[in-house]
């Protein structure tokens, strides 16, 4: 195998929005996610609604139903 062109893999931390962290290995430092096993709905059984910058309503504004 040639040398100098596999990527570094070190140790990195994984950063959910619900507050929780693992550690893996990975080329990038660091990885922030939204929503991880713990917090998502499929896995947890609870129905939220994840709405990233009102996606919905501006859905409905183009192609919802006039009142």
């Amino acid at each position: 195998m040639k040398e100098g062109i596999h990527p570094e893999y070190k140790t990195t931390v994984i950063r959910c929005s619900c507050g929780a962290t693992w550690e893996t290995r990975s080329t990038k430092d660091n990885i922030n996610v939204e929503v991880c096993s713990k917090c998502h709905p499929y896995y947890t059984g609870k129905q939220k609604m994840v709405d990233t910058g009102g996606r919905v309503e501006r859905f409905n504004k183009r192609f919802g139903l006039k009142k």
